[in-house]
């Protein structure tokens, strides 16, 4: 069959081409003269214009305000209500930044580059049924339904499964495929009225009380039965038209003491495993300390302020709670003014993203570490792709989210296992330069302080302090009292009285 082309329709085509090649070179040749014009208007104007009618006065706004606030400020009038920000604070801390190793050399050889590094933690290590992990990092509280999707549970449960930690359920309700899948579970009791029933405590590995934390401090939380849609509604036992709230305060405590028949009542219904508490670091954090001892509890989850969250508002995470690095300090040293520090265990959490941080996070006097943001946005990895660059990451990953069934749990779980890997075997690195072969070695003298500020929060001594070579201190003195100093031969001088003899000797003659 023989196709019969229409001459007007190819002679129309022919000369479309030509003219969009015509345009196109006249396009090639006028742009730098025509550019060259805009420019020119745009920036006369620009150095012209009354500050009012100038657009540089939106350059001086944000440099006295910025992006941020005003981007928020304008969701506050949009929606008349308390807005919600994921990620926690952007506020910049004193951090662990002012902190540095000190490399083992001579005075402290390095351990062989092939020396096995011991890195297990005990969590309550006192308790009946005390909880062993096989690295110190922990994945932090994220909720079902309240924060992320079942896929993500469930990538977090297998991932940690994988590297022998454990991985908490957050204040969402109890998922049974997150139990079956992790290998070591911490269930949070928080202030709400689901999951509380015995045969739900019993399947866990410890529990935590969850008091507060540090991105919403011990603030109640409302979530709008919008976002509740579907099965975490039904697990979290309310009504299809009804707003969840989860309390600031629990039921069964009324004051400070009945924290006490609290834990008390856990450990007798769990029979023997770790029962701990997490608090965000307060300017009274010693007393909430000395509760949380005279309670009996196993363990102490401290958040800093720099923690996490699915979303809080701006003047929680911004304006409460105390940096991470002051609370761990404090607490550190309370508890061994109390002498407990071998009886609770102590996990820190609250902005950590690098085996650096955690580690130095240990070295101050830390069991664990839980990871939460970073642990997250390692989960996701290239996944990230399948909603940038027109919806936020957390698309993927919130129950809310509008691409939740595009996760990939198994990738995510593979992903977060490789994470856990990767800054397990970077500290292992660390710990071998320090000339140590397990973290449980691994103490604060193994650090030097920046600047005085960080010195003076950790106790860690300060890099211009000269060490002690027979104390094995650091020393604002010049020499070691008591003590006579090593004299070293001056090879210059010996040469010069050898001159010197010589020349005498000649001299004779």
């Amino acid at each position: 069959m023989t196709i019969k082309l229409d001459p007007f329709l190819v002679g129309a085509f022919a000369g479309a081409s030509l003219a969009i090649l015509c345009a196109g070179l006249i396009a090639i040749i006028l742009a730098r003269p025509l550019m060259k014009w805009g420019m020119g208007r745009f920036m006369k104007r620009l150095m012209s214009d009354r500050y009012p009618e100038n657009l540089w006065e939106l350059v001086s706004a944000l440099t006295r305000t910025s992006p941020r606030i005003v981007v928020e400020n304008s969701l506050r009038a949009a929606s008349g209500g308390v807005i919600e920000r994921p990620f926690g604070s952007p506020r910049k801390y004193l951090d662990f930044d002012g902190l540095v190793f000190s490399p083992a050399q001579l005075a402290t050889l390095p351990a062989p580059e092939n020396a096995p590094v011991e890195m297990m933690i005990t969590i309550g290590p006192r308790a009946k049924k005390p909880l062993i992990l096989n690295i110190p990092l922990l994945a932090g509280a994220m909720g079902y339904g309240i924060g992320v999707s079942e896929k993500v549970k469930i990538a977090i449960a297998n991932g940690t499964a994988a590297v022998g930690t454990a991985t908490n359920s957050g204040e969402g309700p109890f998922l049974p495929e997150e139990r079956n899948c992790a290998k070591y579970y911490i269930l949070q009791y928080h202030s709400g009225h689901w999951s509380k029933d015995p045969e739900i405590l019993r399947q866990a590995d410890a529990i935590e009380i969850h008091l507060g934390q540090g991105a919403t401090a011990g603030a109640a939380s409302r979530i709008p039965s919008a976002f509740l849609e579907g099965r975490a509604r039904e697990l979290l036992q309310i009504a299809d038209d009804e707003d969840l709230v989860i309390p600031s305060r629990h039921l069964e405590i009324a004051k400070q003491e009945d924290l006490q028949s609290l834990v008390d009542k856990l450990r007798t219904i769990t029979r023997g495993i770790p029962i701990g508490v997490k608090l965000c670091a307060s300017g009274k954090l010693e007393a909430d300390l000395e509760a949380a001892i005279q309670a009996g509890v196993d363990f102490i989850s401290l958040d800093g302020g720099q923690a996490g969250t699915k979303g809080g508002a701006p003047i929680l995470e911004d304006d409460f709670g105390l940096p991470t690095i002051f609370a761990l300090s404090r607490v550190v040293h309370y508890l061994q003014k109390r002498g407990v520090k071998d009886r609770i265990s102590l996990l820190s959490g609250g902005g950590y993203a690098t085996p650096g941080q955690c580690l130095k996070a240990i070295a101050l006097g830390a069991d664990g570490v839980y990871l939460g943001t970073a642990l997250l946005w390692a989960m996701t990895h290239d996944q990230v792709t399948k909603s940038l660059p027109w919806e936020p990451p957390t698309q993927l990953v919130f129950y809310s989210g509008d691409q939740k069934d595009e996760f990939d749990e198994e990738k995510a779980a593979l992903s977060l296992e490789n994470f856990f890997i990767s800054f397990v075997e970077e500290m292992k690195v660390a710990i071998r330069a320090l000339g140590k072969t397990s973290l449980r070695e691994v103490n604060a003298d193994d650090l030097v302080a920046l600047d005085e500020w960080t010195s003076k929060v950790t106790k860690v001594r300060l890099v211009s302090q000269p060490y002690d070579i027979i104390t094995g201190a650091s020393s604002n003195e010049e020499e070691p009292t008591g003590v006579t100093p090593i004299q070293i031969p001056d090879m210059a001088s010996a040469a010069e009285r050898k001159r010197r003899s010589v020349l005498s000797l000649f001299q004779r003659f």
